[in-house]
């Protein structure tokens, strides 16, 4: 079987924070899936490694394949672009097929049997076969994707679920038909609100009674749902979420359980927002959001951008956060301050004035990630301590 290769951008830049360096591109979600997972479902392939300097040494769970350097890597194996969304079309290789290509431009490779992966001189572009989807060039485009794609994903999973899974004693809102619940655990008293798109709750997924859902909606495994009006959301594996929610991303074991509103915003795994935590995600001008990173100023031609949260921030009750922050992967904020447009990784409360160090750093992981009975292996930690030195530095 061909292997499938998912290839990093170049994260170099300001463009991919608070992600880079800390999570690899393929497995941030565009609409539904992971990137990683709709190359595999497109191609009907398992990816088998992860070609990136600067996530060298991750470890996640057991389904995230391994990062290796670019010379390890040898045909016959498909070199995907990590920063290409596929839509979910099925593609149909033909023998002389070297290149899949959007718009003109490369987004994968086929290597030949023994064919060495040359990042810098990838094989030639023909002939290429065309493929649908969109190509991000920074970690807020995935509210782009979410915002094209989300929709999509859940007609599609509702459509295949079948037979519509209404939950006993629940109010809907528009179509039945485009609920899939059937796995999930559903209190009496819940709003679904299909009119402008499906619900989806994944396996073991929970709702408690009180919660409004409003289509189109991703509510992962394991998930659970407190109450409040979540909507236009993916909400990724083992989440805890309440209040008000509108178009954002959960990438996964994040907590958001007490009253507040995070909208237009993207969550790393393992954020945890204490109560009140409120996101801006318009401008009082109603003008276009520009991100500050780092002295660097950022486009994103967006009129709504709430807040993008890098893995392990956490915040104290009553944040309060501006239209189109940033917060650094590990960030604790907490304090009278203001919290600024840009948190450092790792800093240690709003004003940014101290740093996490590394040590401090694992044994709030080591606290946190056991509550969601995942447990800090030494490969992990490894993995964090990792993380901590390439961003940090020596």
């Amino acid at each position: 079987m061909t292997d499938l290769v998912l290839l990093e951008p170049d994260t170099s830049g300001r463009d991919w924070a608070p992600f880079a360096g800390v999570r690899p591109v393929c497995e941030l979600r565009a609409g539904i899936w992971r990137i990683r997972e709709r190359w595999e479902q497109v191609l009907g392939a398992r990816a088998s490694a992860i070609v990136g300097a600067h996530v060298a040494g991750f470890v996640d769970d057991d389904a995230v394949p391994p990062v290796q350097q670019a010379a390890a890597i040898r045909g016959p194996a498909i070199v995907a672009r990590s920063d290409f969304v596929p839509s979910l079309e099925p593609v149909e290789l033909s023998g002389d097929t070297r290149c899949l290509a959007f718009h003109g431009k490369p987004v994968a490779w086929l290597l030949a049997s023994d064919e060495p992966l040359d990042a810098a001189r990838l094989p030639p572009a023909r002939p290429a076969l065309d493929v649908n989807g969109m190509l991000l060039g920074a970690g807020v485009a995935l509210l782009d994707a979410l915002d094209s794609l989300l929709a999509l994903d859940c007609a599609a999973w509702a459509a295949r679920a079948g037979a519509a899974t209404v939950p006993a004693g629940s109010l809907v809102l528009g179509d039945p038909s485009l609920i899939a619940a059937g796995a999930a655990q559903v209190e009496p008293g819940v709003v679904f609100d299909v009119r402008h798109g499906a619900i989806v709750l994944d396996a073991g997924a929970e709702v408690r009674h009180g919660a409004r859902l409003e289509g189109p909606l991703y509510v992962g495994p394991h998930s659970i749902v407190w109450g409040g009006v979540i909507k236009h959301s993916v909400i990724g594996p083992h989440c805890r979420v309440r209040g008000e929610v509108t178009h954002s991303i959960f990438l996964g074991y994040a907590n958001k359980a007490h009253d507040g509103f995070v909208g237009h915003s993207v969550l790393g795994h393992w954020v945890n927002l204490g109560a009140l935590t409120t996101t801006s995600n318009l401008k009082n001008t109603y003008g276009m959001v520009a991100l500050e990173v780092a002295g660097t100023r950022i486009a994103t031609n967006r009129q709504f951008v709430g807040t993008l949260f890098g893995d392990h921030v956490k915040t104290a009750i009553g944040t309060m956060l501006g239209t189109g922050t940033v917060v650094g992967a590990g960030a604790n904020l907490f304090g009278s301050d203001a919290v600024p447009k840009y948190v450092p990784p790792f800093a240690w409360g709003n004003a940014a004035r101290e740093q996490m160090d590394e040590a401090a750093f694992l044994k709030v992981a080591g606290r946190a990630m056991p509550r969601r009975g995942v447990e800090l292996t030494a490969e992990r930690r490894a993995s964090l301590s990792a993380t901590y030195a390439r961003i940090i530095g020596p």
